[in-house]
This record gives structure tokens, C-alpha cells and sequence, in this order.
């Protein structure tokens, strides 16, 4: 697998970091002592969720000393360029109830651009990656790559889509949108989470979105899916993990999907200003 783009130890060392977590992670998933307490914004954290950033950033501390980080559940590090992005445990509540679709993601950010990205989910045995201008892979370690790519599904009624939940939708103001794209595709299922993003860059399914999240949620999913040849971007169509939320998709049908998923009311609302 071709890595010379000038970030091939940066992606070596978040596969270690993914080692790192994991090591973690699968030894506390379904501990019958494992603490579960509840954040200010009231979604659980583990103690899991905790001792697997604070793995990451020991290992980070020693090999890039100079580099920021960022991690959902630890304050924020350093200062620069180059920014790490941690998400030690993505689908906690996941992790909580003993379902095995969870995952840590680990992004690297230089200028606020993704360049390299890792997902790994331990449980279900699979592990994604991306470097800028290299592909997207999946495999055990980077010996062992499978190239991913995106589908060429080329309409929303023949499309595959996988989201988180409604009620977010709801609460965004695209309620009604969202059911009626859901209504016009082929396929819907909530697959959730990372493993939306994952098995689109696959090519199992063609849409991925959810209205809130956060940039620890999107930037390591963003290049691999980008790099696997799809689209990823912000609700207003911004590429990039920097919104508020993510749309994804096999890049043919993005277009379509941001005209589906315009905020409840607009329509109205512009007709309301014209006759005021």
C-alpha cells in the first residue's frame, strides 16, 4: 500500500494509538465492575471512554511532544498546526449495554485539515484508515490493506441509507426532510455512529448523515470516506468535519441529499418574507 505522502509515521503512529485504546477498550467491554456516570450534557462516559484517551495521549506525549490534541473527554492540549483528534469511544452507549459497534477514532489535523485518520473497532474485528492522497484501506495493520471505495449508486430511490436516530432530526428543524428521504430510499437502517461512515466508504451503503455532532465525531470518518472516494461535509454542504453536523455520501448523489435534507420551513418562510 502506497503511504509516501509525507504523513506515513504520522499514520503508523495512530495505528499504535489505535493499539493502545484497544488494549483498553476490549478489556473493560462488558466488565461487570465497569463505572458509567453521566457527563453535563447527560450521555454516559465510561471509565473505559477515560483510560483509553488517557493511553492515547501518553503515547502521543512521548512520540509528538509538540503536537495539540483534542479529546472528548480531556481537556484540550498544545497549540499549532498539527492537532490530533481523539474520540476514545465512539458509541458509548453502545459499549454500555455490551453491543459491540463501537469504536475509537484517531485523526490527525494539520491547518485543520484531515491528513490522516484511523477507526478501529476492536469488537467487530475490523479497522479503517486514510491518508491524504492514498486511499482509504481496511484490514487487520497496514500489511494487510483491502482498498475501499464508495459505490455508484446514482439515485436516492435505488440508495442505501444509514443514519443515528430521528429525533435528532426532529430537533434540527428537518423532522419532516429526513422522513421523506427515508421514504425515497431503496433501503434505511440505523446502523449509527461510525460504523454509518465505515460501511459507506465500503460501499455497503450509499448515504450516511446525522444532523448534531461534534468535531471528534466527524474528522477521522471525513477522510476516510473522502478518501474512499465519497463526499463528506456540513449541513450547509461545506466539505470538510467543521459544521455542525455530517452529510455523507458516494459523491454522486451529495446534491441530492443536501436538497432532500433542507431545514423544515424554509420554503415557507422565503414565500412569507416575498409577501410581507
Amino acid at each position: 500500500m502506497p503511504i509516501d505522502n509525507g504523513f506515513t509515521d504520522d499514520l503508523r503512529l495512530a495505528h499504535l494509538l489505535a493499539d493502545d485504546a484497544d488494549s483498553v477498550t476490549t478489556n473493560r467491554f462488558r466488565a461487570s465492575d465497569l463505572r458509567v456516570d453521566s457527563k453535563p450534557d447527560m450521555t454516559p462516559v465510561t471509565d473505559a471512554d477515560t483510560a483509553a484517551e488517557e493511553a492515547i495521549r501518553r503515547t502521543l506525549k512521548r512520540a509528538r511532544p509538540r503536537d495539540a490534541v483534542h479529546g472528548e473527554e480531556l481537556d484540550d492540549t498544545g497549540w499549532g498546526p498539527r492537532r490530533w483528534v481523539i474520540d476514545p469511544i465512539d458509541g458509548t452507549k453502545n459499549f454500555v449495554r455490551g453491543v459491540p459497534v463501537w469504536g475509537t477514532l484517531i485523526c490527525l489535523m494539520v491547518e485543520n485539515e484531515p491528513v490522516v485518520g484511523v477507526v478501529s473497532a476492536p469488537a467487530l474485528g475490523r479497522r479503517w484508515w486514510a491518508s491524504k492522497g492514498e486511499g482509504a484501506y481496511a484490514g487487520k495493520s497496514l500489511m494487510q490493506p483491502t482498498r475501499l471505495n464508495v459505490s455508484q449508486v446514482s439515485t436516492i430511490e435505488d440508495a442505501s441509507l444509514s443514519y443515528a436516530s430521528i429525533s435528532g432530526w426532529v430537533e434540527a428543524g428537518q423532522g419532516q426532510g429526513f422522513v421523506d428521504l427515508l421514504r425515497r430510499c431503496w433501503r434505511t437502517r440505523a446502523y449509527g455512529d461510525f460504523w454509518s461512515y465505515m460501511l459507506l466508504a465500503e460501499g455497503a451503503v450509499d448515504l450516511a448523515c446525522e444532523p448534531e455532532l461534534a468535531l471528534h465525531d466527524m474528522a477521522a470518518c471525513s477522510i476516510i470516506v473522502s478518501e474512499a472516494g465519497g463526499r463528506f461535509t456540513d449541513l450547509e454542504g461545506n466539505d470538510g468535519p467543521h459544521g455542525a453536523g455530517g452529510y455523507a455520501s458516494n459523491g454522486v448523489l451529495h446534491d441530492a441529499l443536501l436538497e432532500q435534507l433542507q431545514p423544515d420551513g424554509d420554503v415557507e418562510d422565503d414565500d412569507a418574507d416575498e409577501n410581507a
